[in-house]
């Protein structure tokens, strides 16, 4: 039997399709009498319901117990390379772990459906014979063979520029020779060129392993020499990188992605915000002479075509993108870098509800492949991993080269509070100013969008809050909007109040990065200021604009969130001031403390990565908190033990399990009901325990009522089975939907 095929029975050979829908499994579909049965993993279009489908070939044994006469027919094979076994055996993990369909975790692997079919054949212009002799004599000096047709200068430019026996598109040597197009369709006329398909090019070039790298240091070289090994061994493993901001952990790991193609596999390097690819960029291009593959949502429909194709067939030797990355067909995946380990932008919370760093290590098992995940924060989980052995571990102690760490200190805002209606201290102020003096640039650091978080009359106290979510709205004053970070809802700053009609008696309350660009343009009329938000950098072509401006010089005081928090290198930043580093523990989520640590600690490693030295200032009304002091001191390895110490009694990740159940619905009696039901239903098992139901933080999302059920349990029960039973026991309405999140990240 071929491999890839499954036994027949009598009849017509049956396969099983899998298709890219929330439904239980793969349907039984008939193969054509005739036709040789399709290998497991080949992409068909299949009848379905009186419309055609698109599908995948999947594992296991058809219902040979089914009626032939109620199988539908595969309607064709399409021209894409099978999905591996590999990619399959992933589709089956995550949806059996995230308890999702099947069928929905393939839909995320046909990311681009156009890709599949045949790409279309292009053609393209080469010289003819007499074109060949005509060129021959231009480049001799020499006149045309006799008969040859009358050669004006733009005719002679067009045949110097293409060379004997490439075939070139039209416009590439129009412009080469600086002609019109016409005066190739002339050249046709008299014999010169002739048409010819294009032959098939690979969008991307093959980086060189081999291109000059960075001069490392003697930690740096045993890093690389780690991480490379890992590599070469062509198995799975997973090392946790870490290191202090600046220690060179990027071009490190780039030395592994070289191994990697020196294993001739294909390496993918995930990142958490797509916005950090503009430095990084050029810190792969200076390392391998050219740029890497990209996937991302601001592809162009084209682009994500043809990268997809280029994956599936191996062109594509190493691709950068953000989560939705993990689940392109690399036919030979060596190697998965997920940089910034630690961030919760590689938690999906829509649809299939995953996380992707802990997916790319499964993914890296079923390749066997390294895996590599990398932080100067690395996460409590990721920690534990590495301690108890499941991962190995590397450590960066120090900053590369003479770059220091830089200095963190705490302004008491109790002590030295801003003047009234103003956010910085007298003592940032000063700082900032004399950072800016000396021809430094400065960083002034707030995580929250827009001009004020909140909008309330004066008059009334009505606050303007979303019609849609549980959450106030925030200005942008820039746009003279008021709008929803939830769900997207806009609308113009009313004149009055909506409640009592009062006219101009909105005020905004606490600060945003607009207001502190508004207080900085105050304080400093002079000095060159960027904001840096994701309303401000909408993706990577503003992400690289203002980094080339930074980076040449040309401002002064970038104010920013949490874009500006990771991944960026800016050689002259010397300062950096949190305006409000409370404000990640506010809400008793379960891991604030850490995100909070993690946080500011990034944002601070952003001073001080050249020569001259650091400094960072927190402004904070708990100065004692355990965050702001492991800050202060440097201590996070300490920080992080005493986090552990206080959630390993009761269970909680990394030493317990979370899974979460979401009920939401627009009508509120409804998701009352669908909870109450659940929470009657609750599972009664030994290290099992459900918190809830209760309503969610945000009990209102885009018109939906949410309540939430969290159900914990020890490390070592199985987590998958239990929920399953429970939700077996309930019937849910279809306009009530019931989501699961299998280890939340959030509460909200």
């Amino acid at each position: 039997m071929q491999p890839g095929l499954l036994p027949e029975a009598e009849g017509r050979a049956r396969r099983r399709v899998l298709l890219p829908l929330p439904l239980a499994g793969a349907y039984d579909y008939a193969v054509p009498a005739g036709e040789e049965p399709p290998p497991l993993g080949s992409f068909v279009v299949v009848p379905l319901g009186g419309r055609d489908m698109l599908g995948v070939v999947w594992d296991g044994e058809p219902d040979m117990a089914l009626a032939e006469s109620r199988l539908k027919e595969i309607r064709h094979v399409l021209p894409a390379p099978p999905m591996t076994p590999s990619l399959r055996r992933f589709v089956d993990w995550v949806a059996a772990y995230t308890l999702s369909a099947p069928g929905a975790v393939l839909r995320m692997t046909i990311s681009s459906p156009s890709a599949l079919e045949e790409a279309a054949e292009k053609a393209g212009w080469r010289l003819s014979a007499l074109g060949l002799a005509c060129r021959a004599a231009l480049e001799a000096g020499q006149e045309p063979p006799e008969g040859a047709p009358r050669l004006t200068p733009a005719r002679r430019s067009a045949l110097l520029a293409l060379p004997p026996g490439e075939i070139l598109p039209g416009g590439a040597i129009a412009d080469a020779a600086g002609i019109s197009v016409g005066v190739l369709r002339g050249l046709a006329d008299n014999g010169l060129v002739e048409s010819a398909l294009m032959p098939h090019r690979s969008p991307f070039i093959r980086p060189d392993p081999d291109h000059p790298g960075p001069i490392f240091g003697p930690d740096q070289q045993k890093a690389a020499e780690a991480l490379c090994a890992a590599v070469a061994k062509r198995e799975f493993g997973v090392t946790l990188l870490t290191g202090v901001t600046g220690s060179g952990k990027t071009e490190v790991y780039l030395d592994a992605v070289a191994e990697c193609l020196r294993q001739g596999r294909q390496a993918l390097v995930m990142l958490p915000e797509i916005a950090l690819s503009a430095q990084w960029l050029g810190r792969f291009e200076a390392r391998f002479g050219v740029r890497p593959a990209l996937w991302h949502s601001e592809l162009t429909s084209a682009t994500r075509r043809a990268t997809w194709r280029a994956v599936a067939a191996g062109e594509a030797p190493v691709l950068v993108g953000a989560r939705s990355a993990l689940f392109l067909p690399y036919p030979d995946l060596g190697l998965i870098i997920i940089d910034e380990e630690h961030e919760t932008a590689f938690k999906q919370e829509e649809g299939v509800v995953y996380h992707a760093r802990d997916m790319a290590v499964v993914r890296a098992r079923f390749s066997q492949a390294a895996c590599v995940l990398v932080s100067a924060t690395p996460s409590l989980e990721s920690r534990t991993n590495a301690e108890t052995g499941r991962y190995a571990a590397v450590n960066l102690p120090s900053r590369h080269g003479a770059a220091g760490l830089p200095t963190v200190s705490l302004i008491d805002l109790r002590a030295d509070p801003p003047e009234k209606g103003r956010f910085l201290s007298p003592v940032l102020i000063d700082e900032v100013s004399a950072t800016i003096a000396r021809g430094e640039q400065a960083m002034l650091f707030l995580n929250r969008r827009g001009y004020a978080p909140l909008t309330l009359c004066r008059t009334c106290g009505h606050r303007l809050r979303c019609p849609n979510c549980t959450s106030w709205l925030v200005e942008h004053r820039a746009q003279r909007r008021l709008q929803c970070h939830h769900c997207g809802h806009a609308e113009p700053i009313p004149k009055a109040c909506p409640e009592c009609g009062t006219e101009d008696s909105l005020a905004a309350v606490g600060p945003g990065v607009e207001r502190v660009q508004e207080e900085a343009a105050i304080l400093w009329p002079d000095a060159r200021r960027l904001v840096m938000a994701s309303d401000t950098l909408p993706g990577p072509g503003a992400a690289a604009e203002a980094a080339r401006r930074i980076e040449n010089r040309e401002i002064d005081l970038i104010i920013g969130t949490q874009v500006v928090a990771k991944g960026w290198h800016f050689s002259h930043l010397t300062m950096v001031g949190v305006v409000d580093a409370d404000l990640g523990l506010a809400g008793g989520d379960l891991r604030a403390a850490e995100r909070t640590v993690q946080l500011l600690h990034q944002v601070a490693g952003r001073a001080g990565r050249a020569e001259a030295p650091g400094k960072v200032l927190l402004q904070s009304f708990c100065p004692d908190h355990p965050v702001m002091q492991a800050l202060v001191a440097g201590d996070l390895d300490g920080f992080m033990v005493e986090e552990a110490a206080a959630r390993r009694p009761g269970h909680w990740p990394p030493f317990g399990r979370l899974a979460a159940l979401i009920v939401s619905a627009e009508d509120e009696l409804a998701a009352d009901r669908v909870a109450r039901d659940l929470g009657l239903a609750a599972p009664s098992v030994e290290g099992v325990e459900v918190l809830g139901p209760a309503p969610a933080p945000l009990a209102l999302l885009r018109g939906r009522h949410r309540r939430r059920l969290l159900l914990k349990a020890r490390r070592d029960v199985p987590v998958q089975p239990v929920l399953r039973e429970w939700l077996s026991r309930v019937q849910v309405p279809a306009h009530v939907k019931v989501q699961v999140d299998v280890d939340p990240v959030g509460f909200l």
